[in-house]
């Protein structure tokens, strides 16, 4: 599992990347795109903080997180492998892995996180294919926690 993890997370980071590379060619600094309209627009931001733009300009703060959560990510996720009964929490770890790297590549080279998804329909902010990675991982460590406390009980 820990070469398929591993490449998993070589290909989400690389697809962020990518991500980022279109919206940064094709769409204006500020400009936006209707996907589907009334739902999704791409535009074009940057974000120099966290989600809400919070902490903005912390790029030293942002890089300390982002090595810690890496260390105790990996560490976890060394934990896991091969360990079957693991696997949610595994998959979860790998995307959260991957979403913490594509970020901290842009703060690295660029000094912000380029976003682009804006869901119409509610009043959220921007975000990008990383930031959707660690959210799904968030997700799957719960339930693969969960799972995991419920059969320890039985």
């Amino acid at each position: 599992m820990l070469i398929a993890d591993t490449l998993l997370i070589v290909l989400l980071v690389a697809a962020d990347q990518w991500i980022k590379h279109a919206v940064v060619v094709n769409i204006a600094l500020g400009g936006e795109h209707p996907v589907i309209p009334g739902i999704l627009s791409l535009t074009h931001l940057r974000n120099d903080g966290a989600a809400w733009s919070i902490l903005q300009g912390q790029m030293w703060f942002f890089a300390v997180i982002a090595i810690v959560a890496l260390g105790i990510m990996g560490y976890f996720f060394w934990q896991y492998r091969n360990k079957g009964d693991h696997w949610v929490e595994e998959l979860g770890l790998a995307l959260m892995m991957a979403g913490t790297i594509g970020n901290f590549i842009d703060r690295l080279t660029q000094g912000y996180v380029v976003d682009m998804f804006q869901l119409d329909f509610v009043n959220f902010p921007i975000f990008n294919f990383a930031d959707s990675c660690l959210t799904v991982g968030v997700i799957l460590i719960a339930i693969g926690v969960y799972i995991t406390d419920r059969q320890e009980a039985k």
